[in-house]
């Protein structure tokens, strides 16, 4: 019904609006006795086969809902009613930011893909900390942390240490986001040198705390082989618990949308169908040249449980979804946990 009845309805209108729409009517049902309980008996699906420990961290099922989505950690509660075995909230930053100027977020339909280019909008690190405090549910949060775009990227380890030190009471493991392509100059902390000396100052604090948290680092579909194997020398070097693989594309290629509609969308990252092939590929040379020594949570165009078997298959631990659970609606996450019981089984 979603994709045939409310999902035509929903396209018709701005994606950052229907955005907001669809978040204010998840909180607003929720808030309905027995409603919760409802969407658990509808998109929830149970079975012991799919639970995994990954990085000393039990999840019911492999399947998270990728950051993005709640960026504020204003619906995380909510959210977990539809099945996720985990979720990522953020990208937040030390100060409330608006982002790029709207519009900023827009859908290729024939290619189901988005691309946006939001500029880490988000109402700050301590605003979200203080909805995580009031965490209801027993959901695996994961907080995702950037840089604030008015920081220059030599004081950016000054950004992420706040991030961290704010959320590390109510977050169960950390990503650091450097793979953004909508943040000036964001990316190229992903190159060795200033990366290295980031993510040991993160492991080093880390390392500090009675009971560290796991710290994984996020990274582009568009490194090279080269840059994949700099990313690899540096998880083990600083000891940092591993990797998701990926985050949006600047790449154009292959799509069926035309070019003037491409141009007229203009720059942002891509992401859904169009970066599957991509992020697998990035997972299965992760995995493989490292000899699967660190976990990797693969994220790039799931829709479907074949998907998420096939970064299972390359190597991944644990996936997510953020774009597929656009297009293909609220049963995503049951529908994906069905077909890999099933294989279990099989």
């Amino acid at each position: 019904m979603y994709k045939t009845l409310i999902r035509p309805i929903l396209f018709k209108f701005y994606a950052e609006d229907i955005h907001s729409f669809v978040f204010g009517s998840i909180k607003l049902f929720s808030k309905i006795p027995g409603v919760p309980a409802i969407f658990r008996l509808l998109f929830n699906y149970e079975d012991k086969s799919l639970e995994r420990t990954v990085f000393g961290i039990k999840f019911k099922n492999p399947v998270g809902l990728a950051a993005g989505l709640d960026k504020d950690a204003e619906l995380f509660d909510e959210l977990a009613n539809f099945g996720f075995g985990f979720i990522e909230i953020g990208t937040v930053t030390p100060k409330g930011q608006l982002g790029n100027p709207a519009p900023r977020a827009f859908r290729l339909i024939p290619d189901e893909g988005l691309i946006n280019r939001m500029g880490f909008n988000n109402k700050g690190v301590v605003n979200a900390k203080n909805l995580l405090e009031k965490r209801k549910s027993g959901i695996v949060i994961g907080g995702n942390i950037g840089k604030n775009k008015a920081t220059p990227n030599d004081r950016a380890v000054d950004d992420y240490v706040f991030n961290f030190e704010t959320l590390f009471d109510v977050v169960d493991y950390f990503v650091v986001n450097v793979s953004s392509p909508n943040t000036p100059n964001l990316r190229e902390l992903q190159d060795k040198e200033p990366l290295t000396n980031l993510l040991a100052t993160l492991q080093n604090l880390n390392d500090k705390k009675n009971t560290p948290k796991p710290i994984l680092l996020k990274i582009a579909p568009d490194l090279t082989n080269e840059q994949l194997d700099d990313i690899i020398d540096i998880v083990n070097e600083t000891k940092i618990a591993g990797l998701i693989a990926t985050n949006t594309t600047i790449s154009r290629e292959g799509l069926t949308a035309s070019e003037e509609r491409i141009e007229e969308i203009g720059a942002g990252g891509l992401s859904g169908v169009p970066v599957r092939k991509r992020s697998t590929e990035v997972v299965k040379y992760l995995s493989e040249k490292s000899n699967g020594s660190f976990p990797i949570i693969g994220v790039g165009g799931i829709y479907t449980a074949e998907d998420a078997i096939e970064k299972l298959n390359a190597g991944a631990s644990l996936v997510q979804v953020y774009t597929g659970f656009i297009y293909e609606g609220p049963s995503i996450v049951k529908n994906i946990c069905k077909g890999l019981a099933k294989q279990k089984h099989n």
